[in-house]
């Protein structure tokens, strides 16, 4: 006889006791998060009580080693958490990324890492936020006698209203230092830079995604500078300092798990999204046809029935993804750069079909949802910038792949997503940078 079905589907076995417990209190701050949204989009940052909840519930140590005092969470366990935040608001969601940033900070010297922890220590947010890491327009440098002098303005700090720390990407001229790459990245503390007031965009708002701005050169010590071309190897020798299964995971799986988790918001905001439609077009009434309610169109169950498909079929590349991260990492191994690059386009393409799938169901509700005070506005909106973001996006990751499959020549990449930079190919922190 065939083994018996079970009665309720199967969990993922992924799914670690702390990421159930963090993603568990998440949903329990959902009604919380939703009410003060539209003030965090005021303000563009969280609000504190959203960000003291956030800390509370663990959200910024998921990504923190063992050694820190944090969880060292896996990839599921990240998508769980980042997703159910996400079904209240994707600025909270993206707060929940921002803190899996930290592993750049620990590839860095362990002197840096060890100031930023003490520094950190009882710090309520990131401890430390990237801004224009791997941009095509960075910060300038010069080598000095024990370590660097640094100016510029950095892109896309998100998180940058809180957080102690900076990591920023820097350009130099690798003949007058006598060594390196051309480009690296520094760490900065935060008076050694300006917040810019610039975060006013469509979506997204509450991100804190303002640039950072050092005027005049800032002292940077030696060992607070990693060459950007050392990178790669020092996050593969991550695992053999740090605890958790987040630490064990390999160079591309760790690039992976960044972007799943980056994509795991458009996953919650469409369940978001479908969870707000339904709650609003039974209350509803259409206004060009005599049903009841909105609830009672065909039209409208057609539509719930296809965003809820496509919402599935998202989450089934995107939890797959996930768990084939944690069973490689649990099994000593990572990915090759094809299954990176291909991997990469599928997730990317499952964050479209929510974005289809948020603006269906927008679209078939019709004028009420264009309110402000209404969610599934924030949702349209959210989805269309996080689709936007360079990593993410179709079509680059689309050309990418069809290269490979057509017999061409693939191009050089760090990761899938970013292009291995240098000072040759890059311009300097002398012009303003590219916010697209």
């Amino acid at each position: 006889m065939p083994p018996a079905v079970p009665a309720a589907p199967v969990a993922s076995p992924w799914i670690s006791d702390e990421g159930r417990r963090i993603r568990d209190q998440a949903r329990k701050l959902i009604p919380l998060i939703r009410s003060q949204a539209r003030e965090g989009e005021r303000i563009a940052a969280l609000t504190p009580d959203v960000l003291n909840a956030l800390d509370g519930a663990g959200v910024f140590r998921m990504s923190m080693p063992v050694e820190w005092g944090g969880y060292g969470l896996g990839a599921r366990d990240l998508i769980e958490v980042v997703s159910v935040l996400s079904e209240g608001d994707g600025s909270a969601g993206w707060a929940g990324f921002v803190g899996v940033g930290l592993k750049n900070l620990l590839a860095m010297d362990p002197r840096v890492v060890e100031e930023v922890r003490a520094d950190a220590e009882g710090w309520v947010g990131p401890a430390i936020v990237g801004a224009s890491v791997f941009a095509t327009k960075v910060g300038a440098a010069r080598a000095v006698d024990g370590g660097w002098m640094v100016r510029g303005r950095w892109a896309f700090g998100s998180g940058c209203k809180h957080a102690r720390w900076a990591l920023v990407g820097i350009a130099f001229d690798p003949a007058a230092a006598g060594r390196g790459s051309g480009r690296g990245v520094v760490v900065l503390r935060q008076e050694q830079y300006e917040i810019l007031d610039d975060w006013d965009v469509m979506g997204l708002s509450g991100t804190a995604s303002n640039s950072l701005r050092a005027d005049d050169e800032v002292f940077v010590p030696a060992h607070r500078f990693l060459d950007l071309a050392d990178f790669p190897l020092r996050l593969q020798q991550l695992h053999d300092r740090y605890t958790g299964i987040g630490f064990a995971q390999r160079g591309q799986a760790s690039l992976l798990c960044a972007a799943l988790t980056n994509i795991a918001i458009a996953l919650g905001m469409a369940r978001g999204a479908l969870g707000c439609f339904a709650e609003q077009a039974v209350k509803r009434k259409p206004f060009s046809l005599p049903y009841p309610t909105i609830g009672d169109m065909a039209s409208a169950q057609v539509a719930a029935g296809k965003a809820l498909a496509m919402t599935n079929l998202a989450a089934a590349a995107i939890e797959g993804t996930a768990d084939q991260i944690d069973a490689r990492t649990a099994a000593g191994l990572d990915f090759t750069h094809e299954e990176d690059a291909e991997i990469s386009l599928s997730i990317a393409y499952a964050a479209n079909l929510c974005e289809d799938a948020i603006s269906l169901l927008q679209k078939t509700i019709g004028s009420s949802t264009v309110s402000m005070s209404n969610p599934i506005q924030r949702f349209v909106r959210d989805v269309r910038v996080l689709t936007s973001h360079g990593a993410i996006r179709v079509d680059p990751l689309a050309e990418q792949n069809g290269r490979r499959v057509l017999g061409l020549p693939p191009f050089a990449m760090f990761g899938s997503a970013v292009p291995e930079r240098s000072a040759s190919t890059d311009n300097s922190q002398d012009k303003e940078p590219i916010r697209a």
